[in-house]
């Protein structure tokens, strides 16, 4: 079940980050003119240049920012869509979009066209949604069908549930109002409960992989043969940035991309970092997704009538994912797991083990920038109890 405190809460140490960084890099709110006056930015400034930021690669170097820059591609009309947190990109249908509402709106997901109008509804038989947070397009490897998934894997209490369910379903081959039968896998993570935003499925492999949504994030990889008559075991394959809110593979497998509130991270394999990408101002951001030709995200928020955006991919990202191999990650040893000195050699020899991994930046925001925000944070919550209780 969603928890609009913790919503909130999470969303003002964000805020309270953005200006933690801002003071550290001088790229926020103020900035400085090349004669050394500082000028302060109106909000339609500062929006602009949050949609034409460039893109910064792995190595620091900054990337020229595409001339598009990010643009609204439609708006869900449907009065229905109020808290829109998964998007994936039909596999079979031409400018259609699938998403689905958060917690509390029953196993349902909405067919949209590029112009924002609902073109079909469907329901899933036998599902629930006790908290949907993500889903994922594919196509089934052996018979290129489309696929969908959806992921009921929120848990505002990391642990309270003692598993969490995915439902895949065949993609309708027509977009009409229907009921589909769903297959329902439940996972458990091996080294406890998380509370999770994230799902994403490799596009040639099929393989699941779902990324939690905490301060220290992770990647957890399901088991390539996903079963329904037992928990399957998600392991642990990479840290994840701070609080991500949902990711995506591009189409041809050569990269994924992992959304948070504030920016966007691209990745060649987990751990391996390639480009943190700027993405629009918006007031809760959920979902991502990649065009079908991988050239561009798509990015969404909640709220009635709330807009879908199309972010550009500069040139030199695309070009370093293609050109960087992408090993199939292998689990890495978690606590208590019991996998021996033989397994965490191996790991370790491919440059898979945990403590490497969670040397990676955390998607280019330091400890350090963590720590302050959690100092501002904190100091503005104190600030704001002092005066509510001066004004009783």
């Amino acid at each position: 079940m969603r928890s609009r405190a913790g919503d909130v809460l999470i969303r003002g140490f964000i805020a309270a980050g953005a200006v933690a960084v801002t003071v550290l890099t001088g790229a926020g709110a103020w900035s400085g003119e090349a004669h050394g006056s500082t000028v302060r930015e109106t909000r339609e400034d500062r929006e602009n240049r949050e949609n034409r930021e460039s893109t910064v690669l792995g190595s620091g170097t900054p990337v020229a920012p595409d001339e598009e820059g990010g643009r609204v591609l439609f708006r869900f009309r449907d009065k229905r869509i109020t808290e829109s947190s998964g998007l994936a990109l039909s596999p079979a249908h031409e400018d259609v979009y699938y998403t689905h509402n958060d917690s509390d709106a029953g196993p349902v997901f909405f067919a949209v066209g590029g112009d924002g109008r609902t073109r079909a509804t469907f329901t899933l038989r036998g599902a629930a949604a006790r908290d949907w947070e993500g889903m994922a397009a594919s196509r089934d490897p052996q018979t290129g069908r489309g696929v969908l998934w959806f992921a009921d894997i929120g848990d505002n209490f990391d642990g309270a549930w003692p598993d969490v369910s995915v439902y895949k379903v065949r993609e309708p081959s027509s977009l009409r109002d229907a009921t589909l039968p769903a297959v329902r896998y439940r996972f458990r993570y091996e080294d406890g409960g998380h509370n999770a935003e994230g799902i994403m499925v490799h596009p040639g492999t099929g393989r699941l992989y779902i990324v939690s949504k905490e301060f220290s994030g992770s990647i957890y990889q399901a088991p390539a043969r996903l079963r329904t008559g037992r928990v399957n075991i998600l392991r642990r394959v990479g840290p994840a940035p701070i609080m991500a809110t949902d990711a995506a593979y591009a189409p041809d497998g050569s990269s994924f991309v992992i959304r948070t509130y504030i920016s966007a991270t691209v990745y060649s394999a987990p751990g391996e970092q390639l480009a943190r990408v700027a993405m629009p101002s918006l007031e809760q951001a959920e979902s991502i997704a990649y065009t079908a030709d991988g050239t561009a995200l798509l990015t969404g928020t909640e709220g009635s009538d709330s807009p879908v955006y199309r972010v550009p991919l500069p040139d030199e990202v695309r070009e370093a994912a293609a050109s960087t191999p992408t090993p199939a990650p292998e689990p890495t040893p978690g606590p208590g797991t019991g996998t021996g000195a033989g397994s965490r050699a191996d790991s370790e020899a491919s440059g898979g083990g945990t403590e490497a991994a969670d040397r990676q930046d955390d998607a280019g925001v330091p400890f350090s920038v963590v720590a302050l925000w959690l100092a501002v944070a904190v100091g503005a919550t104190g600030i704001i109890a002092f005066i509510a209780r001066r004004t009783r």
